[in-house]
């Protein structure tokens, strides 16, 4: 019997999403054994600090890159938007799933019913901060990391008076009766591939099991988003921010970055077409360059 294993990280929206992928193996595949090997990344160790201060997204990744690169499993299931721009040597990112909803929220303590902006607002991403700061410029802002439920037990326990989640992870874990308020893309730009599911694998490996799993829209959308920050050599550290959107053929990419500190705030927009996602992207960040440093 052949035996596939899956890497995923230990939280329940992880395995949740992992799930999503072994599910669809399992229903090409019936005869297969399809497992799922949970394990806690660095990332999830530190919760203390900000992912920048602490080493940057790679950390959710890099035990589970780990034990693919040594067989111990065969493929691993991530957030897109939780992916670093560049992989290991003989790693792949083989596809992208359909795209779940790519808002932000606004999340208010159990039981609340209006804003009290005089607590800080939990957050641990400068792309949140500052784009909500804009929208409300009396705001300020304590770190706050861990799971979904981690995060909203805290808001919960009364640290906080709001902090903002994706709406994908609400509604995979069946939380988003905690939603107070959705921000619009145009409000709140995305992370780069917030709402899409990675799979990572290896290389030299047979994958074809998986090709009617990925879905063109996303890959298009993801391949542009992700063209972007990297081309800006944006990391977590940096309010940077990408969306796209598909339609009628057409490609429509939206992109935000700042400096660390806030200053020299940029959004931009461009269009393009599916299958040259990537030369988008990196054309938005060139504009970027043009409009802010002059070339």
């Amino acid at each position: 019997m052949r035996e596939i294993r899956i890497g995923s990280r230990e939280s329940v929206l992880a395995v949740i999403q992992t799930r999503l992928v072994a599910d669809y193996i399992q229903s090409v595949l019936p005869e297969a054994s399809v497992e799922l090997v949970t394990m806690k990344t660095t990332g999830d160790r530190m919760v203390d600090r900000s992912l920048e201060s602490a080493g940057g997204k790679g950390l959710f990744v890099k035990e589970l890159d780990r034990a693919i690169l040594e067989g111990r499993t065969e493929l691993a299931v991530h957030s897109l938007k939780d992916m670093p721009m560049e992989l290991p040597a003989g790693l792949l990112i083989l596809g992208f799933s359909p795209r779940e909803d790519p808002r932000d929220a606004l999340v208010l303590p159990a039981g609340v019913q209006e804003w009290d902006r005089s607590k800080p607002v939990g957050c641990a991403s400068r792309r949140r901060m500052v784009q909500l700061q804009r929208l409300y410029p009396e705001l300020h802002f304590a770190l706050i990391r861990g799971n979904v439920q981690t995060r909203l037990r805290k808001l919960d326990e009364g640290q906080y008076g709001a902090t903002i989640l994706a709406v994908a992870g609400l509604r995979r874990l069946g939380l988003e009766n905690r939603v107070f308020r959705y921000f619009s893309v145009e409000e709140m730009i995305p992370a780069a591939g917030q709402g899409i599911l990675a799979v990572e694998g290896r290389e030299g490996t047979d994958y074809t099991y998986l090709r009617e799993y990925f879905d063109p829209e996303a890959t298009a959308c993801a391949l542009a988003e992700r063209a972007f920050v990297r081309t800006l050599n944006g990391g977590c550290s940096l309010p940077i921010a990408a969306h796209a959107r598909l339609r009628d053929g057409v490609l429509h990419l939206t992109g935000l970055f700042c400096e660390a500190d806030g200053t020299g705030y940029w959004k931009g927009e461009m269009d393009g077409c599916a299958e040259e996602a990537e030369q988008l992207g990196c054309a938005l960040a060139r504009k970027w360059r043009s409009e802010i440093h002059g070339g």
